[in-house]
């Protein structure tokens, strides 16, 4: 039988993530990178393509799910390639939490995975689901 967990103590869970993007004296940072993720937490081997900046609180939780406050977008990307993953940092870039990037059903979902420098970089949704429904 698999536990199931109330949704009050799976939002308390997914808010403790928003509190720590939200540290610090400004917003939290979306940085998004092309190639494989490191170890969680590690330092990214791949392109930093783009880095945006959240909303301040950054989002808000309902039945176990945190849905950061979009549309969000870098108006100039810092390099070209294709996005891959991403990492949620609080304003002074210490790590938060990682996730995939995808165009549509992924953690973060963007309107291209292709990014071009200079170019603009908009942000569809960003969402991180707390489990044991």
């Amino acid at each position: 039988m698999a536990v199931r967990i109330a949704d009050t103590v799976r939002n308390t869970r997914v808010d403790s993530i928003r509190i720590a993007v939200d540290a610090g004296a400004g917003a939290g940072l979306l940085r998004i990178y092309s190639g494989s993720k490191p170890t969680k937490g590690g330092v990214p081997a791949g392109v930093l393509l783009a880095e945006l900046t959240c909303a301040d609180p950054c989002g808000s939780s309902t039945t176990g799910v945190l849905t950061f406050t979009v549309p969000f977008s870098d108006t100039s990307a810092n390099a070209t390639g294709t996005a891959a993953f991403f990492y949620l940092t609080d304003s002074t870039g210490a790590f938060v939490c990682d996730g995939d990037c995808g165009t549509s059903g992924s953690d973060l979902n963007l309107t291209t995975l292709s990014i071009v420098a200079t170019q603009p970089v908009q942000v569809t949704s960003l969402t991180i689901t707390d489990g044991n429904v």
